[in-house]
């Protein structure tokens, strides 16, 4: 069982690499507490990382708002547990006009989402859904996704936002090299890598331009 010392300590690395506000802070000790009250009965993060949930989840979320300082509206795709999308929201509650839609087809980690955005008062929006359901005339400026999907699925759910004019920021561990070269037989991108604070071997690819190759939507 990880013991507060463990966490604490854990939190203190986290921030230091990705820092933030008092009242940001705060947010997230809040958001912590809830995840892992819920935890308990709903496996809503692998038991193996619990002790390391700020510098493992938090700040490896944290470290996207870097990439995009002036976007205001995310589309979180596969939200779960609320990463990065709960991550983000908690750091933009004081920016005007900030949205971050939550995308999550699992019933129970969908309410968990509401219950913690409501209670943090954050300015975040739950979709319980597939992200093929979601309405194309939603106009994000990023768009991120951890754990969903191989890149080549992925892209396919990013795409119509992608074309639209967004971003997306997607953390991939250190088979990215070898998801891009099986992506680029289905899709033509723009894209950069920027190698992730919390993980060495692990990297944040960046697609700014993406189309299906032979021409198809």
């Amino acid at each position: 069982m990880t013991t507060a010392p463990d966490l604490a300590a854990d939190r203190e690395r986290a921030l230091a690499l990705t820092p933030v506000s008092r009242e940001t802070a705060a947010r997230l000790d809040r958001f912590v507490v809830l995840l892992l009250a819920t935890q308990a009965h709903t496996n809503l993060i692998g038991r193996a990382t619990i002790g390391e949930i700020w510098t493992r989840h938090i700040a490896d979320s944290l470290q996207l708002l870097d990439l995009a300082p002036d976007a205001k509206v995310w589309l979180d795709i596969g939200s779960g547990a609320g990463f990065p999308g709960i991550v983000i929201a908690c750091a933009l509650v004081d920016r005007p006009g900030a949205a971050v839609h939550l995308v999550e087809s699992q019933g129970k980690k969908a309410a968990f989402l509401r219950q913690t955005a409501g209670e943090l008062a954050l300015p975040a929006t739950v979709h319980h859904q597939r992200i093929e359901d979601l309405s194309a005339n939603l106009a994000p400026d990023m768009i991120t996704a951890r754990a969903v999907a191989p890149l080549a699925k992925l892209l396919g759910y990013v795409a119509p936002f992608v074309k639209s004019g967004a971003k997306a920021l997607l953390p991939k561990g250190q088979d990215v090299e070898v998801e891009l070269t099986e992506a680029a037989k289905y899709w033509t991108m723009d894209t950069e890598l920027v190698p992730s604070r919390t993980h060495p071997a692990s990297r944040i690819l960046i697609v700014h331009g993406l189309r299906r190759r032979g021409g198809k939507q």
